[in-house]
């Protein structure tokens, strides 16, 4: 009941010891020839101090900040509609009767583990799933009774609503919502679903009970060493194929790059050999356009190749000497004007320069007809 009632139930206790003794001290008097009175006012008032503050304490109850208290009428025989929350509270003693609830969240633990849980041994939900697969469960759920619904929580459970309700309860629920899966699906992807069911199934049923369901957790699962070593062959598997699968793709992606690869050098030797084909016609026509003007102004003016011929003759040339029978197109007339003084065609055996003096000469060998030209 708290400390208050701590206190008034040591009053209480301390009255019954002066009860106790007065009545020693009384017969002890008697058995003296003495007055007894004094022995008998001390055992009344012991027995009406412990009366009055066992009463009193009784009627005193301490309700702390996570409990709840349920009050009973013993004359009507039912339940104050008005649980008592946390504080200092006063009841008829005798009359009413106070039953204290925890209001706090609680746990309860099922595991396979011998050190765990709250029962000790192995107490994981053992289930058997749509496959026939037997599948042991670790499981803890949180709850906490609600404050509205104590009255028919202390009805039906009162203080055995855990092993009486909650135990049972989420046992028979993970067996019935365990058996909607497949042990392969347990083991993989389906997990999750499962507690999500679970919560939901346990959460409800427990409600109907004044009971709120704060959290539930699938902690470990059990498969058969079968099935264990029959899953891990079937993932090694996977995975070997994932890898062959991931090798393939790599030399796709080799062979891809490798063609992507060629084909750009053959489209740099395409561009790189039209571009020179490109660039050879481009040639090809400006040296064409550049004979077409150049025949029209030979065309235009005979006399210009005469005239750049002279152009290029070196200022000190005196002499030319030509063959007769090769045909020229010079009008040596205007060679003659130019500056050449003199054109013979001397009998030599070879070619030859000379570069003695001021005047040079230039020399070929003579061909069976030599003429001079005039």
């Amino acid at each position: 009941m708290g400390s208050i009632s701590s206190v008034f139930g040591i009053v209480s206790f301390v009255g019954f010891l002066l009860f106790i003794a007065g009545i020693g001290l009384a017969v002890l008097a008697a058995s003296q020839g003495r007055t007894w009175r004094g022995g008998v006012s001390l055992a009344l008032a012991g027995v009406v101090i412990g009366v009055l503050f066992s009463i009193v304490g009784q009627g005193i109850i301490l309700v702390g900040a996570s409990e709840i208290a349920v009050v009973f009428n013993t004359v009507s025989g039912g339940l104050d509609p008005t649980p008592r929350t946390s504080g200092t509270h006063i009841i008829f003693p005798i009359l009413q009767q106070a039953t204290i609830y925890p209001v706090s969240q609680q746990e309860y633990t099922m595991s396979g583990s011998a050190n765990e849980g709250s029962v000790q041994g192995d107490d994981a939900v053992e289930a058997r799933t749509n496959d026939g697969q037997v599948v042991d469960l670790d499981i803890t759920v949180f709850y906490r009774i609600d404050p509205a619904q104590v009255n028919r929580v202390h009805v039906d459970w009162q203080n055995r609503y855990e092993s009486s309700f909650i135990r049972p309860t989420v046992r028979g629920t993970v067996r019935d919502v365990a058996s909607q899966f497949s042990a392969e699906q347990i083991y993989s992807e389906g997990r999750a679903e499962l507690n999500t069911q679970l919560e939901e199934t346990v959460s409800a049923r427990l409600a109907e009970e004044g009971f709120n369901l704060t959290d539930l957790l699938v902690r470990n699962v059990t498969f058969s060493p079968e099935f264990t070593a029959s899953i891990e062959r079937k993932t090694v598997a996977e995975q070997d194929a994932q890898r062959a699968e991931i090798l393939v793709r790599q030399q796709q992606q080799e062979s891809e790059r490798v063609r992507v690869q060629a084909n750009g050098q053959r489209d740099a030797a395409i561009a790189e050999a039209e571009g020179e084909a490109q660039s050879i016609i481009l040639r090809a026509q400006a040296e064409a356009e550049a004979l077409r003007l150049v025949s029209e102004q030979i065309a235009a003016n005979p006399a210009l190749i005469q005239y750049q011929y002279i152009q290029n003759l070196s200022d000190n040339v005196q002499i030319a000497l030509v063959p007769s029978n090769s045909p020229f197109l010079f009008d040596f007339d205007s060679l003659l004007s130019g500056g050449i003084t003199d054109f013979t065609a001397p009998e030599v055996p070879e070619s030859s320069l000379d570069l003695g003096g001021s005047d040079a000469t230039v020399t070929q060998e003579p061909t069976a007809d030599a003429t001079p030209a005039s």
